[in-house]
Order: C-alpha cells, then structure tokens, then sequence
C-alpha cells in the first residue's frame, strides 16, 4: 500500500508539496525553480483556460500573441515597472553556443553578443504597448481588446510548485480606451469576471477589493484583486485587475485622434490570472487522503471501477460497465472505464481518492444480477448502493451537489476565519492562534502598513469592495483616525 500523505494538522507545506507531486499534478525539473507540469495537472488547467478564455470572449476580448523578449530599453520608457520587475529579470545577451577549444565541452560564444539585451518577459506591457503606438491611430480603432495565454519568467529565488515558480503559465489581458471611465469600468468588469470564474468554477470563495499604494502593480494607478483563503489560514492573491491610467500611453506616446479632432492619450488596463490558481484549488478543497477537486475542473468527473475473479464475471461485468459509460458520455460527464487488470480494484479505489476525481463507480458479478452499482463521493466518502436505472440522472445531480457544497464548505471556513481586532494585541493573537482573515482600522499611511509587515509578518491584503468596513475608529498600533477596517492576513 503506499505511503500515506503527511497531515495537514501537523505540516501543511509537507503536505503540500507531497500532494502535488503523488497526484501526478507537477515536479521539479532540472532548471532550478521551474516545474514540468504533469499531462492530469495540465488537463485540469486546459479547462480553467478553456473556461476562462469563453468568459474573455463573452466580455468581447480576442487573443493574441506577443514576443516572449523584450528590448531592455523598453523597461527604461516606464520607471515604476522596470523598478516593479528589475530584480527578478531573467536577460538574454548572447545569441550563438560554441564548441570549447579542448573540443569537449560547450560554452558561450564571447563574439555573439547581442547589440541590446532582451529581458524574457516578466509581464508584457512594454512590449505590447510598443506595439499599440502602430495599432492606434483614432478613436475608431477603440477599444482594443486583446488577450494573450503565455509563459513569463521571474527569477524567485524561493519557489514552489505551482504558488511561486521561475517560469510559469498566465493569461494577460491588456486593453486600451477612449476614457479614464472606460478604462476603470473594464478594470472592475475582469475582477468580476475573476471572482464568478473562482466562484462558480473552482467552488473557491473570494473576496474582491483593490490594493494598497503599497501593494499595487508596478506602474498601476489602481489594483483591484480576489484574495481566497487557504485551509492553513494564509490567504492567496488569486487574480488581479490593472487601472494603469496613461502610464505607458505616455511611455510609448500611444496617441489617437479624439472625436474633437485632437490628439489625446489613450487610457489603459491590465489583468491576469496563472497557474497559481492550481496551487490555489489544490489548498482549499483538498484532504489527508488527497485531492478533492470540483466536479467542473475534474479532468475525470467520474470513474468505473470492475470487480470480478473469472472470466465469465470479467465479460459480465465489463458489456454492463461499458453500457453506463455509454450511458454517462452521452449526457456529457467526463467519465473513464478503468479495465486495466494491472491493477487491482483496492489500488484503483485510492488512486482516484488520491486524484480527487469527484465519482466512483463500482461494479461487480452481484451488482450485475442486482442490477446496481456503489457510488462513492470523493468529497464526503460517502458510499451508496443504487439502481443502474436512472444512474446518468444521478451522476449528472450528484456532480451539480458536489460543487456546490465543495463552494459551501469552503465559504463556511472563510467566514469563520474572517476576525475583527481593536488592538494591536488582539491584532497578534488572532494571526497566533487562529489565523484568517483580520479586519483592522489602518491610519493610510505606508510607514504604518511597513511597520505592521515587519512586526507580524502581516500585510493589507485588500480595502474590500464586498464587505462594508466604513466606520469611524482608531489604527490598532498608532491610534490615529481612520475610516474604515482593512482586511489583514499572513499570505503566500
């Protein structure tokens, strides 16, 4: 039998990390920092991506692709990005290998130095706005509406799989308006699509808000994020939003001809979400046995599992197995026939327990004459007895039942690790001993906000759009005024 995962109770990041790994999600490569994501890992972000990309679309967004180097002297036009992204620039200087003179070894080529170094992209504003400056000329090519699915590359020098690698997996949106209005209204419309897409397709509760000063996107002039909470009380950035303002209109002299005949900067946003969605998915549902994943995102939404001991059972058993799995694709369920006799039934059962595939389907020789099968539910363990008549409709109920209470429990965790705190000392115990989510009065100052970081390690992780915190009180550590509470927490 194998080895069971470590408790969450006892090391969450243990747990963690021997989870993705055992599942057959991702695992370290032999780049250091960055992960080879494994084929079930990237099914199940091939239907976030698919998902999210008809969200884009409905929002009338098209992608597009745009170079993965960037000229280094584009990262100078903007200040406050190149200083957002600069130590963690991975630069390409040299163009061409060569063999070494002893003829056994290879080594740089000194005389193909490039004339400019290319940053791989850390994000792609620079790039894309460079282009913008030749795609915008009046108001009739307004809105631009473009998305792009890529890789990027920030050299972390603290990584983990899938929450924080050196290259990892995104989409960008970066879009251009007539307004400051348009600009704001669709800088608001992508967190909303965000805070559905986490809601309704990874049963994750999220709380949308905009950042801090502090914490906003090099060269933004408004962040709007979702912050989700994990099992272990750390919360995780799970998407953010980009008011950039005229920012790098004005740093690419991205001009277009107004209705007025003027010329005018155009206006500007940013938006992205990434593979850390899959660390996310795997952290808030998950349990000592495994993954439990949500019904929607399930790459298998149901597997069927054969017993049998003859021949004449195995033949029995697998003409009815293969009539439900008939029965189960026609309504549309993601389902597998495991007939594989490598392996026996036992092996099978905590296999797809340790995948998290929401359905299991038992069937042997009884079953058959019976006219039944054993349904077990991932998410609660739960096993039934239940007539093969009808089973489809069952499924397909079943699978709606299970995100939906997959998202219920989650939100019932979140709630209940949401705390309000007076006093710097009450501040600190909660972060102690419970953990979650901490509504605070802050004075809106950054010395504070840095103070409160380095005493408890502690950051503002957003001034919440979904929650009423205006009211009048004192900052927790200096006592000075302030209007509203802001939502604190220990994050990833």
């Amino acid at each position: 039998m194998a080895k069971k995962l470590p408790k969450r109770s006892e090391d969450y990041s243990k747990w963690y990390n021997e989870l993705v790994v055992r599942a057959g999600l991702a695992e370290n490569s032999g780049v250091r920092g960055m992960m080879v994501i494994k084929p079930y890992g990237y099914a199940i972000w091939e239907n976030m991506q698919a998902q999210l990309d008809r969200m884009f679309k409905e929002t009338g967004h098209q992608n597009a692709y745009f170079p993965l180097l960037i000229p280094q002297s584009y990262f100078a036009k903007e200040a406050k990005h190149v200083e957002g992204f600069a130590k963690e620039a991975a630069v390409v200087t040299h163009y061409r290998l060569r063999t070494t003179a002893d003829g056994k070894g290879i080594e740089v080529d000194p005389t193909a130095k490039l004339e400019e170094p290319l940053v791989i992209r850390p994000t792609s504003e620079t790039i894309i706005w460079d282009t913008y400056r030749r795609w915008i000329q009046s108001y009739r090519d307004l809105p631009v509406l473009v998305n792009q699915w890529a890789n990027v590359m920030r050299w972390e020098m603290r990584t983990r799989l899938f929450l924080r690698t050196a290259e990892f997996l995104w989409q960008e949106g970066h879009t251009a308006h007539e307004t400051r209005e348009e600009a704001i209204e669709e800088a608001e419309r992508m967190i909303d699509v965000y805070a559905r897409f986490a809601r309704d397709w990874m049963a994750m509760p999220v709380i949308r808000g905009v950042k801090t000063p502090t914490e906003r996107f090099a060269g933004a002039e408004e962040t709007y994020t979702i912050e989700a909470l994990m099992q272990d009380g750390k919360a995780l950035q799970s998407g953010t939003s980009h008011f950039l303002g005229q920012n790098f209109a004005k740093a690419f002299d991205v001009k277009y001809l107004s209705r007025e005949g003027k010329l005018e900067y155009v206006w500007a946003t940013s938006w992205g979400v990434s593979t850390r969605l899959m660390g996310a998915l795997v952290m808030t549902h998950s349990d000592d046995n495994g993954l439990v994943l949500p019904p929607r995102l399930a790459p298998i939404q149901t597997v069927i599992v054969p017993i049998y001991k003859t021949v004449e059972q195995r033949q029995a058993v697998d003409a009815k197995a293969r009539e439900i799995e008939t029965l189960l694709r026609n309504r549309g369920i993601r389902v597998k026939y495991d007939n594989d006799d490598k392996y026996k039934p036992g092996w099978k059962f905590n296999e797809y327990e340790l995948r998290g595939v929401p359905l299991r389907i038992a069937i042997g020789p009884r079953d058959v004459e019976n006219g039944t099968v054993e349904l077990a539910r991932r998410d609660t363990l739960s096993k039934e007895i239940v007539p093969v008549s009808g089973l489809d409709e069952r499924v397909e109920k079943l699978l709606e039942s299970i995100q939906h209470d997959l998202f219920q429990r989650a939100k019932d965790y979140r709630d209940a690790h949401i705390t309000r705190a007076d006093s710097f000392d009450e501040f600190q115990d909660i972060l102690e001993t419970k953990g979650g989510f901490v509504l605070a009065h802050w004075d809106g100052t950054a010395e504070t906000e840095a103070r409160i970081k380095e005493l408890t390690k502690a950051t503002i992780r957003c001034i919440p759009l979904d929650m009423d915190t205006c009211e009048e009180g004192r900052d927790m550590l200096t006592g000075k005024a302030s209007g509203r509470r802001v939502l604190f927490a220990k994050a990833y």
